[in-house]
C-alpha cells in the first residue's frame, strides 16, 4: 500500500482505552474474564442444542448459529487486545488490521441478519402455528443462514477493498481497541469520500432493513397474542419469544446507544469504550438471557452438564 509520501505502510497503532500503566492489569483481567465467559457460555448453548434431540428445531438451530457468531466476533477483537496489553505493544500489522476489520464487519452483519431470521421464525410460529414445520423446513432454515453468510461476506469484502485503495501518511494511531472501519477510514490522507458514502449507505441499508423486519414481525406477533382469549395462552405464546425479544432489545439498544453517544462525544476513546457494549458485553449476556428465560435451554443444559 503506497501512501502519499511514497513509504510502505506496515503497521497501525491501537491506542485502546487508556495509556495509564496502572490500569493495564485491571483492563486485562476484566476483558479476559468477559472473553472466557462469552466463549464458555455460548459454547454451552451450542453443545446443549446439538446434544438434545428435543432442541433440533428451527428456533434453536438459529440460536446455535447466533452463539457461534458471538464467539467469533469477540475472538476477532479481544485476544489481540489482550496480547497487546500483555506485551505492552500497541502494534497491529497493516494486513492484520484489514483482516480484523473484514471479519468484524462479517460477524456484525451476520449477528444482525440472524436476529432478523429468528424474528421471522417466531412470527411464523405464533401467527401460523399449523403451517410452522412446513414453512420453516430444514432447507429454508439452511438457506436463510447461508444467504446471511453470503451477504455478510460480500459487504465486508466491499469495505475491505475500498480501504485497500486508500493511502495513509504519518498519523497511524487508531483510538480504538480494534480496527474499526470508520476509525481506519478517517486516518486516510487520500480522498475517502466514496468510502464514507458506501459506509453510511450500507449502515442504513443493513441497519434499517433488518430492524424494520423485526419490528414488523413483532407487531404481527403482538396482534396475534392479543387475539388469544385465555391469559394462560397469551403467556405461553409470549414466553416462546421473550428471550429473543430481550436479545434484540439488548443488541439494537447498545448499538444505537453507541452511535448516539459517539456522535455526541468529543473523545474517540469514549467511542471505543462505548463499543465494548455490543462487541463484548452483548455476546457475553446472550447465553445468560436464553438460559435464564428459556425452560428448554435450562433443561438441556442440566441434562448435558449432568453427563
Amino acid at each position: 500500500m503506497e501512501p502519499g509520501n511514497g513509504t510502505q505502510i506496515s503497521e497501525f497503532l491501537l491506542l485502546g482505552f487508556s495509556e495509564a500503566l496502572e490500569l493495564q492489569s485491571l483492563i486485562f483481567g476484566l476483558f479476559l474474564s468477559m472473553y472466557l465467559i462469552t466463549v464458555f457460555g455460548n459454547l454451552l448453548i451450542i453443545l446443549a442444542v446439538s446434544s438434545d434431540s428435543h432442541l433440533h428445531t428451527p428456533m434453536y438451530f438459529f440460536l446455535s448459529n447466533l452463539s457461534l457468531v458471538d464467539i467469533c466476533v469477540t475472538s476477532n477483537t479481544v485476544p489481540k487486545m489482550l496480547v497487546n496489553i500483555q506485551t505492552q505493544s500497541k502494534v497491529i500489522t497493516y494486513e492484520g488490521c484489514i483482516t480484523q476489520m473484514y471479519f468484524f464487519i462479517l460477524f456484525a452483519v451476520l449477528d444482525n441478519f440472524i436476529l432478523t431470521v429468528m424474528a421471522y421464525d417466531r412470527f411464523v410460529a405464533i401467527c401460523h402455528p399449523l403451517h410452522y414445520m412446513v414453512i420453516m423446513n430444514p432447507r429454508l432454515c439452511g438457506l436463510l443462514v447461508l444467504v446471511s453468510w453470503i451477504i455478510g461476506a460480500m459487504v465486508s469484502l466491499l469495505h475491505s477493498l475500498m480501504v485497500l485503495r486508500l493511502s495513509f501518511c504519518s498519523d497511524l494511531e487508531i483510538p480504538h481497541f480494534f480496527c474499526e472501519l470508520k476509525q481506519v477510514v478517517q486516518l486516510a490522507c487520500s480522498d475517502n469520500f466514496l468510502n464514507n458514502i458506501i459506509m453510511y449507505f450500507s449502515a442504513v441499508l443493513l441497519g434499517v432493513g433488518p430492524l424494520a423486519g423485526i419490528l414488523y414481525s413483532y407487531s404481527k406477533i403482538i396482534s396475534s397474542i392479543c387475539g388469544i382469549p385465555s391469559a394462560q395462552g397469551k403467556y405461553k405464546a409470549f414466553s416462546t419469544c421473550a428471550s429473543h425479544l430481550s436479545v434484540v432489545s439488548l443488541f439494537y439498544g447498545t448499538v444505537l446507544g453507541v452511535y448516539l453517544s459517539s456522535a455526541a462525544a468529543q473523545s474517540s476513546h469514549s467511542s471505543a469504550a462505548a463499543s465494548v457494549m455490543y462487541t463484548v458485553v452483548t455476546p457475553m449476556l446472550n447465553p445468560f438471557i436464553y438460559s435464564l428465560r428459556n425452560k428448554d435451554i435450562k433443561g438441556a443444559l442440566q441434562r448435558f452438564l449432568g453427563r
